[in-house]
């Protein structure tokens, strides 16, 4: 099955418990959308609940009565017709501190092919898709796991249907089941039932379908639900009944709402029955209570009721157990650390089944087995041991931290306002301690007795002395400092009573002397608005740290969606990290990653607007910082950069032209690292031509089998290249060719086009001024200047038959050092014309010239390494198999003329913005150029013809749009006929090349093409692999007339 899509959302709704918390949460729902987590133009509520005991029924008829009434302030919605609603709830137990900022907006874990998730998130990303129009409600106090596809059928659907995931029977004694017919119905939903009942509930699987918190409602059922707002005592659940002075009711989602709509379930066993929401003291309630079932009743009785069961899911409730929340958290079994939205710098230090979300780890910090990190930035040495959970502590709280070995205990940071005045508090518990007010209890694992003992704190000091007995527990004793009179706080003023103090009773005394809180107090106290900004700060903090590690250690990791959140959630010190890591690099390949960066900052921020990201870099006003570059300056370079960015930030046109412009900066760092090949360039003196002596070059042309792309620097020095190639003839002419002579004038006679043509370009160079345009491609004899500068000759005038290709470069070189008394050897001239192509600013790769050069079939490869230097290996093929390839080779101008250049910048952005499909694809393409090499050594036309397949879903996959309709269309008509076939080079139009099924089809091709309509002005051609390469040889003088100046 493919992946689902995300859901349209109409609206998206979280319900609060607290007040404090409603802008909180509809701030971080806004900043979800922004991350386009949540679709743009869902409709974001955060509503509060209208009493604090209306329980997760009486949340949700109130949540359905406010979305009701926000899409009918939109013009032509309405909360019946094609609504696609999600509900979801924070209500916090309590003990786990910040628990509601944790469930509503946890971090994820990837594990394998799982995704650990809050409910809502994976509502909106894996449940949801595909179910019809409704409303989906789920609570946040839950960690699900769910498959990508969980396989859930909405056919002939209607009523409400609830998810259900597998669960073992010990488990359901303290939990809720589903009891269902073959079908699915829901018979009955049992709580915490007797062991016959929850025997009943087993599935085949021997497992017992758990009451997971979700729930989907058809819009007839919805309605229905909605419907009963208006009567009593029902309106007592939405804030309309409780600004009408209606007496509060309490209703559960499963056990009053849904439980109605089970098969099995009686009127009067209904009516009677109380949900466990419901507790004992609230008896006087009863009745109140049974007249607001009679009327759910009513209103839901004849809906059905459905389950689906995801058997390969899991389900953990959030308790108040740390021990539980822990096991969760840190996958105890697990081969390794997990580390989410992290950076750590040494990762070796932490122990297999740990965990470490969003945190900044600096210097040696250890962590146990089964522990776990959360929102920490630490700076080592630090010892934490298994079972621990620490979270919320910053870089200042570090040192607190310094020789101790913490074991089985939960420290948390926290961000409070007492009074209106921010603060910071911390809380110290023990993993195995209880919350629960009955038994004897503890604190950090041990009896309250042998703590009093240790620290010499005493009872009073945390209990008022009229407090009942039963009353003196973990959750009410006042441990906590939230103010100390003449200092900050810091986890030392809780961590001395871990241990006995050799201080004269200083740290106690300390402790007396502070304003202190139990958790019960604490609670109300908590700043979740700063607490989830100190946890965006800490987020981009780690990022920056991160991406600067990605960068400088040449890592194949994205930084696209570090650029985007930054971007949209405006994290200035960004494009700064980046300017750091490209001033400070001595690597250029690394600096030109970090400004390709920085351009894809600019383009993000100028928010698709503005234009296209590719053109020209070449204003003005950005040369002081260019030539900077140019002379090797890179951190001035780097700072006259971003002083000049800083002019066009203020409208989208401008970020997109300086964000070419750095593109344009990083071309120069690539050109000056390939500009390394220089080292393997060499010549030998040999006779100099006689005066009007012609040097004629000529070369074949070339096809490439696979691998193209992976030769383009900077991949071809940052990945490592490999290309396969052939020579060839084509219709038995070797095409591309370049002639030389010296001449007695001061000057240089340049001839480019055919021979003798009407539209040969004529050119007369007299001094160095007309040489200034040799690094604009689309300049007249631009090839052919590059070509003087980078032979060192000013004084040879050369007639070319050329087209703008790594070839026609190599002939020209080759052809003008022989004039000029020099030989240079064929891998020499290789990376001659890499050298040549960097002068021209074309920023071609190697494979051309490899693949023209050099006689027959090979294999080019360049080392992920600078210099960039590339190596030639011959494939060697069973005898008589070039002749069969000969048979089965066909070329096909398409007539669809290409430019390569933007196809090359594309490709470029890609690569430098690690976007994990070309990275991957990337590496495909060296892998498989083995494995194309394999096929030649094999003589296998099929096994090719499969290569020559992939090789270009490969090459489209690199380059998307170089596959113009009308070459598909005649990819299409020539599929039938061929083993494989590809467009030569970069795509987007030029030559095609093909392997026939059968030799020798160039007519019966005519034929077929030819009864296609909208094909162009194509033409088919012979092909066959030449065995010379690259040859030199002169001329007479006679051949005056072939001058093409009077």
């Amino acid at each position: 099955m493919e992946q689902p899509k995300g859901v349209d959302w109409t609206v998206v709704i979280l319900t609060c418990q607290y007040k404090d918390s409603v802008q909180v949460f509809q701030r971080e729902l806004e900043v979800r959308q922004k991350r386009e987590q949540i679709p743009a133009g869902t409709l974001l509520l955060a509503v509060e609940d209208p009493e604090k005991r209306v329980g997760s029924g009486g949340a949700t008829l109130n949540a359905l009565l406010v979305a009701a009434e926000h899409l009918s302030a939109r013009a032509g919605f309405t909360i019946c017709v094609g609504v696609s609603l999600w509900i979801g709830g924070c209500h916090p137990p309590g003990p786990l501190p910040e628990a509601s900022v944790h469930r509503a907006f946890p971090l994820l874990q990837v594990v394998t092919s799982d995704v650990l998730h809050s409910a809502w998130i994976l509502i909106l990303h894996m449940l949801g898709p595909g179910s019809p129009p409704g409303v989906w409600v789920c609570s946040t106090d839950m960690l699900l796991s769910v498959p990508v596809n969980p396989g859930i059928s909405w056919d002939s659907f209607r009523g409400a249907r609830v998810i259900a995931l597998p669960g073992s029977l010990a488990y359901a004694r303290n939990h809720g089941v589903y009891l269902t017919d073959p079908q699915g119905l829901v018979l009955d939903i049992c709580y915490q039932g007797t062991e016959a009942e929850i025997q009943r509930c087993v599935r085949p699987d021997g497992r017992v379908p758990l009451v997971s918190g979700v729930v989907f409602f058809s819009v007839e059922t919805a309605e229905r639900l909605l419907a009963t707002h208006v009567s009593p005592p029902l309106d007592a659940c939405t804030y309309l009944g409780l600004d009408s002075g209606a007496r509060p009711v309490q209703l559960s989602l499963f056990f009053d709402i849904l439980y109605c709509m089970a098969e099995n379930v009686t009127r009067e066993d209904f009516l009677v029955g109380r949900p466990p929401e419901l507790g004992q003291g609230d008896a006087d309630v009863a009745g109140y209570l049974q007249s607001a079932r009679a009327q759910l009743w009513r209103e839901l009785r004849d809906q059905p009721l459905s389950m689906a069961y995801v058997s390969n899911g899991s389900y953990s409730y959030m308790t108040s157990s740390a021990t539980e929340f822990l096991h969760s958290l840190a996958l105890p079994g697990a081969p390794g650390a997990q580390i989410v939205h992290s950076q750590v710098e040494e990762q070796q230090l932490l122990a297999a089944g740990s965990s470490v979300v969003s945190c900044l780890l600096e210097g040696p910090v250890r962590l146990g087995p089964g522990s776990v990190l959360q929102h920490c930035h630490l700076r080592g040495p630090i010892h934490i041991g298994a079972g621990c959970m620490v979270s919320g502590l910053d870089i200042a709280h570090s040192e607190a931290l310094h020789g101790w070995e913490l074991h089985d205990l939960v420290l948390q940071g926290h961000r409070t306002r007492l009074h209106g005045s921010p603060g910071h508090a911390f809380t110290l518990v023990g993993r195995l301690d209880s919350w629960e007010r009955q038994g004897a209890g503890t604190y950090l694992n041990v009896p309250w007795s042998e703590f009093f003992k240790r620290t010499g704190v005493r009872a009073w000091d945390l209990w008022d002395p009229d407090t009942p007995p039963a009353e003196c527990c973990l959750p009410s004793a006042r441990l906590f400092p939230v103010l100390h009179p003449s200092r900050d706080l810091g986890p030392q003023d809780l961590l001395w009573m871990l241990d006995r103090q050799e201080d004269g009773g200083e740290a106690l005394r300390a402790w007396r002397a502070s304003w202190r809180l139990s958790w019960e107090q604490l609670q109300p106290c908590l700043d979740r608005a700063a607490t989830l900004a100190s946890r965006r700060d800490l987020f981009f903090r780690q990022a920056l740290h991160k991406a600067r590690h990605v960068l400088e250690a040449r890592q194949d990791l994205s930084l696209s969606p570090l650029i985007w959140a930054a971007v949209r959630e405006g994290c200035g010190p960004l494009l700064a990290t980046l300017d750091q890591v490209a001033a400070g690099s001595e690597d250029p390949g690394v600096a030109a990653r970090a400004l390709a960066c920085v351009a894809d900052v600019l383009g993000c921020m100028a928010e698709g607007r503005g234009g296209l990201r590719s053109g020209p870099a070449a204003n003005p006003e950005w040369m002081r910082p260019f030539s900077y570059l140019e002379c090797g300056d890179l951190a001035a370079g780097v700072e006259a950069l971003a002083q000049e960015r800083d002019k066009w930030l203020s409208r989208p046109a401008l970020l997109v032209r300086a964000a070419r412009h750095y593109e344009g900066a990083g071309q120069i760092l690539i050109r000056q690292a390939v500009m390394s090949a220089q080292h393997f360039v060499s010549t030998e003196p040999v006779e100099l031509p006689g005066p009007g002596q012609w040097v004629v070059a000529e070369c074949p042309a070339r096809v490439d089998f696979s691998g193209g792309w992976s030769d383009t620097p900077p991949l071809a020095y940052e990945l490592g290249g490999a290309v396969l190639g052939l020579a060839v003839r084509v219709d038995g002419r070797r095409p591309i060719g370049a002639r030389a002579r010296r001449i007695p004038e001061p000057e240089l006679w340049l001839a480019v086009g055919p021979r003798q043509d009407e539209m040969t370009v004529k050119i007369v160079c007299r001094c160095l001024a007309d040489l200034r345009d040799y690094c604009q491609p689309h300049a007249p004899g631009a090839l052919l200047k590059a070509a003087f500068i980078c032979a060192g000759i000013v004084h040879v005038h050369s007639e070319l038959q050329l087209s703008t290709s790594s070839i026609l470069a190599g002939t020209a070189l080759a052809a003008l050092q022989r004039a000029a008394g020099r030989v240079v050897g064929t891998e020499a001239l290789i990376h001659a014309v890499l050298h040549l192509e960097q002068v021209l600013t074309t920023g071609g790769g190697w494979q051309d010239q490899v693949g023209g050069l050099m006689p027959g079939i090979k294999v080019g490869r360049s080392r992920a390494q600078l210099p960039l230097k590339v190596e030639v290996e011959e494939v060697t093929v069973p005898e008589g198999f070039v002749q069969k390839l000969n048979d089965h080779l066909l070329l096909v101008y398409t007539g669809k003329t290409r430019l390569a250049r933007n196809l090359l910048q594309d490709v470029l952005r890609s690569w430098y913005a690690r976007l994990p499909a070309v990275v991957q694809n990337a590496h495909s393409l060296v892998q498989q150029t083995e494995e194309c090499a394999e096929a030649f050594r094999q003589g296998s036309l099929p096994l090719l013809g499969q290569c020559l397949t992939s090789y270009w879903e490969q090459k489209k996959l690199m380059a998307p749009g170089c596959e113009p309709l009308a070459v598909r269309r005649m990819m299409d008509v020539l599929a039938p006929h061929v083993h494989g076939q590809s467009l030569a080079g970069a795509g987007g139009g030029g030559f095609l090349y093909l392997l026939t099924k059968e030799p020798q089809q160039k007519e019966a091709l005519e034929a077929v093409l030819a009864k296609t309509e909208g094909l162009g002005n194509y033409s088919i051609h012979l092909v066959e692999v030449d065995t010379q390469g690259l040859s030199l040889k002169l001329l007479g003088t006679e051949a005056s007339t072939c001058c093409p100046f009077p």
